[in-house]
């Protein structure tokens, strides 16, 4: 069995993380942007706007990359608390269904813990009923009492 470890990511880790970062992209139908993807994880990582947790095995240039969680924080204006909000998990698909999902949300919720907060809050695609049962299967509960709605202005120009 391998040892897996969940590690808080470090600037170092950026280029393990991109080639991960571009699978979730692209699982949801992004088109594949490992430049774009560097950018934007390089700008995440140097602004201190988002936690990244990684889930890796071996060490030094043998370090290898197998799944990410991303938070970013957020408020609740109602009960005027800090909250993360999970906004990426992503285990490549060789090693879905060997804990690492579940070893990321353990991460996450660590981290929400530590850091003194509400919560944790995320959202995943309506047919992505894997994902629906991990998250139930560590206590997320589905939200009925309200309804997302989105305004995407660079998609409504587009669409112009």
């Amino acid at each position: 069995m391998n040892n897996y470890r969940i590690e808080r990511v470090i600037y170092d880790d950026l280029e393990r993380l991109i080639p991960l970062f571009d699978e979730y992209r692209v699982f949801y139908g992004a088109v594949s942007d490992l430049d774009g993807a560097r950018a934007f994880l390089s700008d995440r990582l140097k602004l201190n706007d988002s936690v990244i947790f990684i889930a890796v095995e071996g060490e030094g240039e043998e370090k290898r990359a197998w799944g990410f969680t991303q938070l970013y924080p957020s408020f609740s204006s109602v009960s005027m608390e800090r909250l993360w909000i999970l906004n990426d998990l992503y285990v490549t698909t060789e090693l879905r269904g060997h804990g690492l999902g579940s070893k990321l949300l353990e991460s996450a919720r660590a981290h929400a813990l530590a850091t003194n907060t509400k919560g944790l809050s995320l959202t995943t695609m309506t047919a992505n009923v894997g994902a629906q049962r991990l998250y139930e299967a560590h206590g997320y509960i589905q939200d009925d009492d309200f309804y997302t709605y989105n305004l995407f202005s660079k998609a409504r120009e587009k669409d112009e």
